[in-house]
């Protein structure tokens, strides 16, 4: 029973080492992704820091840092936690082979004292010859046979076991070398850290020393915003309207068809244009239901509209990260990325229009089913209305603000008329 007890102690431990094992995969990935994540955001606030352009435009790029920066620390911490309960039960499985070999080893010197003593071939076969009966003879020398084997198996387990024994040593040693480095890594991050939010603190002090500028920027980019989403909403409309039209004229060229009616392509078309249609919700039909089904089936998983970048700023109403007093909204997400960044389609669909919104900014909408992603903010576009594209295709350049410094695409999804967060359809960073 207590044998039965040992080993599913064992199996168990064994996998919770596995389950741990298998985290700290996840968090070494991750670690590595965020590690990444930081020398892109370096080499751009090194770019944007050369410019000398926009102070607002360096403290979003090193506020984003500074969040980088604890991030990896957070999973730095994880990671040292993982391995001190990994080591914690390592010592708890060195120290029971520890008593599992000493009581081994006790059994087994036993063993061969008594087998020393016994060791003659002649007492040997007294011990069988002096039974009684046959079968008795015949059990003795079963005995002696499985006493043997019994003894080698012994021996088998010991060392078996003192292999385990060093393996298991010189794991856990070597999780002492990773944790104290870990540890050393936490502590480098953490001064870093400290001077990253220093730098921070003179930004935002040399920002607020410009307020009424920046305010009145912000109100002025609040407004043009207001007049883009009030061009983009029209357009969307009509887009769904458009989509629905061309719906109904092929459910009424099906209907004649069957009914085998005489009126013409084109007066069915005629027909068909004077009913009316909605635009403000798009009426599937079964090709376009399975297109929106995939979409929304990817939810949390779509690629970013760009390769690299951070959102700079989220979606709908908030809080200035200076002026608290100060909301702001914002539609979609802005993702701040580096100069000459390509926008990027994120899933597959058909380009439903094409817009000039300024002489310098341009926007791309593409429709999903009754889904549609718009890519605002662009300086050149490489498709057409009409076209259609596949995920991840580039769809247009984004642009860099002259004055600022800073280029940011502004990233909107909506489900026929409804703006929608795109962040939680985005794969996590």
């Amino acid at each position: 029973m207590p044998k039965f007890f040992l080993s599913l102690i064992c199996i168990c431990m064994t996998s919770v080492l596995w389950s741990q094992s298998t985290q700290q995969e996840k968090l070494e990935q991750r670690k590595a992704q965020i590690q990444k994540e930081i020398r892109d955001n370096e080499a751009l606030l090194k770019s944007v820091k050369s410019k000398e352009k926009s102070a607002m435009n360096v403290f979003m790029i090193q506020k984003n840092k500074i969040r980088l920066k604890e991030n990896l620390i957070s999973t730095t911490e994880k990671q040292t936690k993982l391995l001190a309960n990994d080591m914690y039960l390592n010592q708890l499985k060195i120290n029971k082979l520890n008593k599992e070999l000493v009581v081994l080893k006790q059994d087994y010197a036993k063993m061969i004292v008594k087998s020393y003593k016994s060791r003659s071939e002649q007492s040997r076969a007294m011990f069988i010859l002096s039974s009684e009966t046959f079968l008795q003879a015949y059990k003795r020398a079963q005995y002696l046979k499985q006493y043997t084997n019994f003894r080698k198996a012994q021996g088998e387990e010991i060392n078996s076991k003192s292999t385990d024994l060093v393996v298991t040593n010189k794991k856990l040693n070597g999780q002492k070398v990773v944790k104290q480095k870990l540890l050393a890594e936490n502590v480098k991050e953490r001064v870093v850290l400290e001077k990253e939010k220093v730098e921070q603190e003179k930004l935002v002090n040399e920002i607020k020393k410009d307020k009424n500028r920046i305010v009145s920027d912000i109100r002025k980019k609040q407004r043009e915003s207001k007049t883009i989403d009030k061009q983009i909403d029209r357009l969307i409309r009509e887009a769904i309207a458009e989509a629905n039209r061309k719906a109904a004229l092929e459910k009424a060229k099906a209907k004649a068809l069957a009914e085998k009616s005489n009126a013409t392509p084109k007066e069915v078309a005629a027909t068909v244009a004077k009913e009316p249609v909605s635009s403000s919700r798009i009426e599937l039909t079964p090709e376009s239901k399975l297109i929106a089904d995939n979409f929304r089936a990817n939810r949390g998983h779509l690629p970013w509209p760009v390769e690299k970048g951070f959102i700079s700023l989220g979606y709908g109403d908030q809080a200035h990260p200076i002026y608290n007093t100060l909301v702001i909204h914002n539609s979609g997400v802005e993702i701040t990325t580096n100069d000459g960044a390509s926008a990027l389609a994120v899933f597959g669909g058909e380009v439903a229009s094409v817009m000039v919104l300024s002489p310098v900014n341009k926007a791309v909408m593409i429709q999903h089913g009754d889904y549609f992603t718009i890519y605002q903010n662009l300086s050149s576009v490489s498709v057409s209305k009409g076209d259609k594209v596949s995920i991840k295709q580039t769809i247009g350049r984004v642009r860099t603000n002259g004055d600022t410094s800073k280029t940011v695409i502004k990233f909107l999804l909506l489900q026929n008329t409804t703006y929608t967060d795109p962040k939680g359809w985005l794969s996590p960073k």
